[in-house]
């Protein structure tokens, strides 16, 4: 099982990123899909997560940030909008899966966000 993400990159404070991730493997059914971050010095954080349709976010980035399953199966999308320096980390994506009888935690390998002008 591979979770490969994508579209990290610098930019400006105030611009846009989005973020792709695309699940691959026997992964089995995915319940959640979503994004985490780790800043230099801090821990790792939930940034997003996506379950049956109900998204929910950190509060630092609510208002700002969208996360959505992409037309393909087993994708998972975060729209970054007025990226604050403070946005800048690693970016894991995450997804929760349920292969019998088991329920399993697969992670990307990260993409670094940087925003500094």
């Amino acid at each position: 099982v591979q979770l490969q993400a994508s579209g990290g990159g610098l930019v400006q404070p105030g611009g846009s990123l989005i973020l792709s991730c695309a699940a691959s493997g026997n992964i089995g059914v995915i319940k959640a899909m979503g994004w985490y971050r780790r800043a230099p010095g801090k821990e790792r954080e939930l940034v997003a997560t996506t379950s049956r349709g109900i998204a929910r976010y950190a509060d630092s980035v609510r208002g700002r940030f969208t996360i959505s399953r992409g037309n393909v199966s087993n994708t998972v999308i975060l729209q970054m909008n007025n990226l604050k320096p403070e946005d800048t980390a690693v970016y894991y994506c995450h997804a929760d899966a349920l292969r019998l009888p088991s329920r399993y935690d697969y992670w990307g390998q990260g993409t670094l966000v940087t925003v500094s002008s």
